[in-house]
């Protein structure tokens, strides 16, 4: 048997840091990612300054519950749509589906800037204009992502991962204080024109760039039926639970700062337009710094306990950045300069743990589904984000900024609990790469995709010694049939001969089958060759497919009307 694809062998060349930048259409759309992503926290400085300038005649839990609104109204599309656009993401051209919504995200950031320059603008199309890029965002972020691959070799996959999350800190760090000085020398608008302009380059390299289609010997997923294997997986991959559970534990007590910085800066500090973009700045910088020295940093001190003292620090900062907003001498010349300096080191912490469990959310699926997965950590992270930014706001509302800050602070601390019970996933390079160990299964004429259910049996026999050993094997088993496909599973011995026990597991379509065959992994490979070697017959375990047909009539109809590749692809 040959090497599968997308397994792993001894590399004598690793390609340098920069090595993905040799390729011109990754270097290219990396340096309009960087302008795009520029315009975007610029973007975000004009939004939040606008709002606190629309609100500052109102009552201050009325003005805390809008601007936190900004931030719900940037997270939220993220949250309702990640999922169905990863579904997309791994069915279509991911090429054609940015430009589409790239080009609605530059109306997005056209209606701000118009509404802001004609003098109408309130909080409500603030609102409306920060959800329309969101949904843009949201649209585009899990096909970007994960188009990594279709861009460069695997082994410069992690040096291009690395490039764009240098790409995305850079923009943090010079973003807002470009918007900072846009807004007080301009004005608003003038930030919100530039963004729209930001997403102009990004269009034109993604026009230019002819992606090549992805090759499968399966019938073509259609967008339900893919959604529906995402989150199948998702519900049977433990690396996965791992992943969201972690992301939530920290991005909801996060998200506070987030959704406060405005108030904090102009209302708690007395912070100006530029002072406020420094401040975020100050953000940027740090996670700059985070993730320049967090390599080093990995290779000397244990992940887990990076982790810990991330989410330490982080809470340490808000915590403090609450006792600055109270101090009674509001002309304290040393309170900025400590925000900025604390916020700095938040900036650090944020990329940190941001960055570790952006790269357990891409290493921990295999490629037929990495969209998809990746899509749902997505959904978790603007779902806690949107959800803290509502609490956070209420809590600020009620009470006060500070307050709001404290109690985020202690449920941070208290969700670094979590860490032991659900540490993140370890994965090895080629777990998750493809396995051909299946063989093709045996039919006498052609089968339609659409047929089904599908009933597919294993037979094994066991020495009943080994049952109890064996049953368990098949429980690891059972979790690689329901990620890959399979609704139904279950274990059987036979009643008259103890040594017989058939596997029996269900899929919903012929063609769904014919995918799950195209989905199993290396790691999936020794898990089922593990249980494999408890059968001691001597021949393979006997496999059987029973599909049952579709009604009269109603075959030719789904021929007709199914797309050509799914007709014509299958491996029958």
């Amino acid at each position: 048997m040959s090497e599968p694809e997308g397994t792993t062998s001894t590399q004598t060349h690793r390609p340098g840091a920069l090595a993905p930048l040799a390729r011109p259409v990754f270097r290219w759309l990396w340096i309009a990612a960087l302008a795009s992503n520029i315009g975007t926290w610029a973007n975000e400085v004009g939004v939040g300054w606008e709002m606190t300038t629309l609100t500052k005649e109102m009552s201050a839990g009325r003005a805390s519950m809008l601007v936190a609104l900004i931030q719900v109204a940037a997270s939220l599309p993220s949250f309702l749509l990640a999922m169905p656009a990863g579904a997309l993401a791994d069915v279509l051209d991911r090429r054609r589906m940015m430009i589409f919504w790239q080009v609605f995200a530059l109306g997005g950031a056209a209606f701000l800037a118009i509404t802001t320059f004609a003098g109408i603008a309130s909080p409500v199309t603030l609102i409306m204009g920060t959800a329309l890029l969101g949904i843009g965002a949201a649209m585009t972020n899990p096909a970007y992502q994960t188009a990594m691959a279709d861009l460069v070799p695997r082994e410069e996959l992690p040096s291009a991962s690395a490039l764009n999350s240098v790409s995305l800190n850079l923009s943090r760090a010079t973003g807002p204080a470009l918007g900072g000085l846009v807004v007080a020398a301009v004005g608003a608008w003038a930030v919100f024109a530039l963004n729209a302009l930001s997403f102009v380059g990004f269009i034109v390299v993604l026009w230019w760039w002819r992606m090549q289609p992805r090759a499968s010997s399966a019938p073509t997923e259609r967008f339900l039926g893919a959604l529906k294997a995402g989150v199948r997986y998702v519900r049977y991959s433990h690396p996965a639970h791992a992943v969201l559970v972690r992301t939530a534990s920290y991005v909801l007590p996060a998200s506070a700062l987030w959704a406060l910085m405005p108030l904090l800066a102009r209302n708690e500090l007395g912070m100006t337009a530029k002072g406020y973009g420094v401040l975020l700045g100050a953000l940027g910088a740090g996670a700059v710094t985070g993730a320049a020295v967090l390599p080093r940093i990995r290779r000397v001190i244990n992940e887990g306990r990076i982790k810990l003292v991330a989410v330490l620090i982080y809470a340490l900062a808000m915590a403090m950045l609450g006792a600055l907003a109270t101090l009674v001498d509001s002309a304290a010349t040393w309170r900025v300069p400590a925000a900025i300096g604390v916020m700095f080191f938040a900036g650090c912490c944020w990329l940190t743990m941001v960055t570790l469990v952006n790269v357990a959310a891409q290493t921990s699926s295999p490629g037929w589904v990495r969209a998809r997965v990746f899509a749902c950590y997505l959904t978790v992270h603007f779902g806690a984000l949107t959800a803290g930014s509502l609490v956070w706001g209420q809590v600020a509302a009620l009470w006060n900024v500070p307050i709001a800050l404290w109690v985020a602070a202690g449920a941070m601390a208290l969700g670094a609990a979590t860490m032991t019970r659900w540490p993140l996933p370890q994965v090895r390079a080629d777990d998750f790469g493809r396995s051909d160990h299946w063989l093709p299964p045996s039919v006498s004429g052609q089968i339609d995709p659409e047929a089904g259910p599908v009933v597919i049996t294993v037979e094994y026999r066991v020495i009943p010694a080994r049952a109890a050993e064996f049953r368990q094997a098949m429980d690891a088993v059972a979790q690689t049939r329901y990620r890959d496909g399979a609704v139904t599973w279950l274990l059987t011995q036979d009643t008259e001969d103890q040594h017989k026990w058939l596997e029996v597991f269900i899929c919903e379509t012929w063609g769904e089958h014919l995918r799950q065959h195209d989905r199993v992994t290396v790691a999936d490979r020794e898990i089922q060759q593990f249980a494999h070697s408890f059968h001691t017959g001597s021949e393979r375990p006997k496999v059987g497919h029973f599909v049952a047909p579709l009604a009269p009539g109603a075959a030719a109809t789904a021929l007709e009307s199914a797309p050509s590749s799914a007709v014509n692809r299958q491996t029958v």
